[in-house]
């Protein structure tokens, strides 16, 4: 593979240099932000050598070429747009500005929530697999509940959750414009040990004190999502607002003074309660559903996910997931995972039945990613292509969902889906059921329904 012949073809498919607003890659593809779409060459993108797909999503142009090799296409490309190939981006904070403008403001609202979790996931995957380890050790009786090694490893599983407002500041004052600093301050505040921590608490109540005449309650919000999301927000915005008015020789001293004690009051006294409320308000419509229409919920959440991911919607889901952790159990990242191994299945069906050589060079390594939780290959590379394949998904999806539901699977984190999820589940049986039953369905399913193969 000529690497350079490769950047120079993609960038006259692109419509030149020019038309190239911003630059960018990640593992496996390259992330443009294109100035007109219209004016790209899809067909001749695709015959690209090295190229197993390309798709519009989120404000981006992304085009697909694998682990490896997207960096070194990008060391010729970069250049030749006038993207900076060891930062990635020219000006990497301007990339994801660029790529915000095209979208829609659900779908930029979908991306800011992402941008929020995704650095947070790590953490909580690993609380998450510590969760499920003590399962094991109760379950099996391997440790005793009551020893020094169990009362540490309850430590390690929960501090992620316990500090989640904290990780969630940090994380969301950076994406707002704020200092992170403060961000992770203002968590510290609403978790502060003053305050009674929810983190399972049952029946005790919490204290109530006077603040400027009215009753504020003394309950902590540890675990929770919302009400930290809404008070760095507000706090990002009084930062800003400050900076403009305050002196540069005292605004080091008083910004950061005044930007604690307005947040922190409005924290506790006004966001934080309405935060929770909210907060509620979702998890338990969440839960009415889950317990009153249960494995339909998960049919028709299964089948419609993949489709959601076309949408980039998707990516707001991680903050209603980090609620339903505090809740009990993430319920819906099993369905989540249903829908993405049954696009494996699905690519699994192409790579047998096609005569396309390219196609089936890349459906294969596409059915892997899929299995191991990344779908784009399969989804835009292999069965959005053909279209009916991606119904077959649908329907493995479906079923797949179907059955999480039914036996109550559900997952210790957030963020890992396929094999890796086996990691995370409460019940790792029930699930692996569920995924042979969601790659079967969508295996069959994709055959049944065929497609017209390209000559």
């Amino acid at each position: 593979m000529n690497h350079r012949e490769v950047a120079e073809k993609l960038v006259q498919a692109l419509g030149g240099k020019e038309n190239v607003i911003s630059a960018t890659h990640c593992a496996t593809r390259l992330r443009l932000v294109i100035d007109d779409e219209s004016k790209i060459d899809q067909s001749t993108i695709e015959e690209l050598d090295g190229v197993k797909g390309a798709f519009s999503s989120s404000g981006q142009y992304q085009i697909i070429f694998g682990t490896g090799t997207v960096n070194k296409v990008y060391a010729e490309f970069g250049p030749m747009v006038g993207a900076n190939v060891e930062g990635g981006d020219e000006k990497p904070a301007n990339h994801s500005d660029a790529a915000k403008r095209k979208m829609n403001p659900f779908a930029r609202f979908a991306r800011t929530l992402s941008n929020i979790f995704v650095p947070i996931i790590p953490a909580i995957v690993a609380a998450g697999m510590l969760m499920g380890l003590l399962g094991l050790f109760k379950t099996y009786e391997i440790v005793d509940a009551t020893s020094g090694l169990y009362t540490m490893l309850d430590m390690f599983s929960s501090a992620a959750f316990i500090i989640l407002p904290i990780l969630i500041g940090f994380s969301a004052a950076k994406e707002f414009g704020g200092n992170p600093y403060l961000g992770a301050v203002l968590g510290g505040i609403m978790t502060h040990p003053a305050l009674l921590n929810p983190w399972g608490l049952s029946n005790a109540s919490p204290e109530s004190i006077q603040v400027f005449g009215l009753n504020v309650e003394m309950l902590g919000y540890q675990g929770t999502v919302i009400p930290v999301l809404l008070v760095v927000y507000i706090m990002s915005k009084i930062e800003k607002g400050l900076r403009k008015v305050i002196p540069n020789v005292v605004d080091l001293l008083v910004t950061p003074f005044l930007t604690v004690i307005f947040t922190g009051f409005i924290a506790l006294m006004v966001v934080g309660p309405a935060g929770r409320i909210l907060g509620e308000g979702i998890t338990t419509t969440l839960n009415f559903l889950y317990d009153t229409v249960g494995p339909i919920a998960g049919l028709i959440f299964g089948g419609l996910y993949s489709t959601i991911v076309l949408t980039g919607v998707h990516h707001s889901f991680h903050a209603i997931e980090a609620e339903l952790l505090n809740a009990g159990g993430n319920y819906l990242l099993p369905i989540w995972a249903m829908a993405n191994v049954a696009q494996g299945g699905a690519t699994v069906a192409v790579f047998f039945r096609t005569k396309n050589k390219k196609t089936k060079e890349i459906a294969l390594p596409a059915a892997v990613s899929a299995f191991l939780g990344i779908t784009e290959p399969a989804i835009f590379g292999v069965n959005l292509k053909y279209r009916r394949p991606f119904i077959g998904a649908a329907i493995g999806g479906a079923l797949g969902g179907g059955y999480v539901v039914l036996m109550g699977v559900k997952a210790n984190g957030i963020g890992l889906t396929g094999i890796p999820m086996f990691a995370i589940a409460n019940n790792p049986l029930q699930y692996g059921i569920a995924f042979i039953i969601a790659v079967v369905g969508a295996f069959l399913a994709t055959l049944l329904l065929g497609w017209k193969e390209e000559k």
